[in-house]
């Protein structure tokens, strides 16, 4: 049976709504149960991978003819409801609020930085226009893409590179725990190996988030032998690599899972910060196969850990500190992030800080910010209240 939620933000900006169903169609029925009749700029969703993507599509198409729907399938849904994974959960942005300009960017295999920045420039042109009326806009992007094409970190430096003074941020789409498959979904169908950017124009209140759960520890592990385009590593400090990263983590090589590579990150300085590689599987061959890209001689850290709650929580008082009271935190965090919580048993403490704040989004296979692909991390972007009349 079909199950809708919506969130308790009468008078807000945006409106959302999460669901449950037997099959795609009756997922998308409760959404649209739970979303009130507006008229949207454009609609968000995020949906579990147990459904069928391209009956999702349809159905999303059938139920809201009026608005354009863009999304991707998960790895988990943060919801109102709280941190879950089989169903959906949707955003409705208010065309009064909010300009929207979509640029949807398929075949990645083949895309350029000069097809990237042709787009771009019409895409900034369109939101320009939609402003013309506007006084005193803020703008951000939001950047959702396959979370298997290993395209990610050339994709997002060069789409940071020509928005200029628009800051972006976004999701590597999930396949839950399975790693064969994600889809993304605009223009009414879904697509693999694709990406789309969502150009945000609004004047409330916005600002980027982003925080990790992890610190350097002195412990070094050298790459020294990896397949550098499918982001394989074969040799950690000359040892094979599954075998030398349980070493560091303390356990036997058999016992690693999804839960331990969560548990253990290895992060590596950028810039003067940490920023987490996260472990994908162990192959057959007891090499590892990473989310992020990898090179030989990258020096990777062990990472220890710090309180996640305690983190999220100065995330959000900072947040709230510079925009005042937050409509919505939409959200990216990673996947990795939520096994730790599992295993750490402090998944429901989580939720009801995201609950708190408004939290909506996904767990992802990665997660972008600025011109920065990375893993292990919460972010997003936060958006303002409106001002009182």
């Amino acid at each position: 049976m079909a199950r809708a939620a919506r969130g308790a933000l009468e008078g807000m900006p945006v409106s959302i709504a999460s669901g449950r169903g037997a099959t795609a169609g009756d997922a998308v029925r409760s959404l649209r149960a739970g979303l009130p009749a507006d008229s949207y700029g454009a609609i968000l969703v995020f949906f579990s991978p147990e459904y069928d993507p391209a009956e999702f599509a349809i159905a999303m198409a059938s139920q809201f003819p009026d608005a354009p729907v863009y999304g991707c399938t998960t790895a988990g849904e943060l919801s109102p409801e709280g941190i879950g994974s089989g169903g959906a959960v949707a955003i409705g942005f208010r065309a009064c609020d909010f300009s929207i300009v979509a640029m949807p960017i398929p075949g990645l295999d083949n895309f350029t930085l000069e097809r990237i920045r042709d787009t771009m420039a019409e895409a900034r042109a369109r939101l320009e226009e939609a402003e013309a009326d506007a006084e005193g806009c803020n703008r951000f992007a939001l950047l959702l893409v396959d979370g298997l094409c290993l395209h990610e970190e050339s994709l997002i430096s060069a789409v940071s590179a020509s928005l200029d003074d628009i800051p972006v941020v976004g999701g590597s789409a999930g396949d839950g725990t399975d790693f064969r498959e994600t889809w993304i979904l605009f223009d009414g169908k879904v697509h693999a190996n694709s990406a789309v950017l969502l150009l945000v124009s609004t004047q409330l209140q916005c600002r980027l988030f982003k925080c990790n759960n992890f610190e350097p520890t002195s412990t070094k592990l050298v790459v020294t032998e990896a397949d550098i385009e499918k982001r394989v590593v074969r040799e950690i400090n000359a040892e094979p690599a599954a075998r030398e990263y349980a070493r560091v983590a303390g356990v036997s090589e058999n016992e690693l899972n999804d839960y331990v590579f969560a548990a253990h990150p290895v992060i590596v300085r950028v810039g003067g910060d940490y920023y987490a590689r996260s472990i994908q599987r162990v192959n057959d061959d007891g090499s590892l196969t990473f989310f992020c890209a990898i090179d030989e001689g990258l020096v990777l850290t062990a990472a220890g850990r710090l309180d996640t709650l305690g983190v999220v929580e100065q995330m959000f008082r900072d947040t709230e500190s510079e925009l005042g009271e937050v409509s919505l935190y939409i959200g990216f965090d990673c996947l990795h992030r939520r096994l730790d919580a599992e295993q750490r048993q402090i998944v429901r403490e989580l939720e009801d800080l995201y609950r708190r704040h408004n939290v909506v989004g996904f767990n992802t296979y990665g997660e972008q910010f600025h011109s920065m692909h990375l893993n292990q991390t919460f972010s997003g972007v936060a958006i303002g209240r409106r001002s009182a009349p």
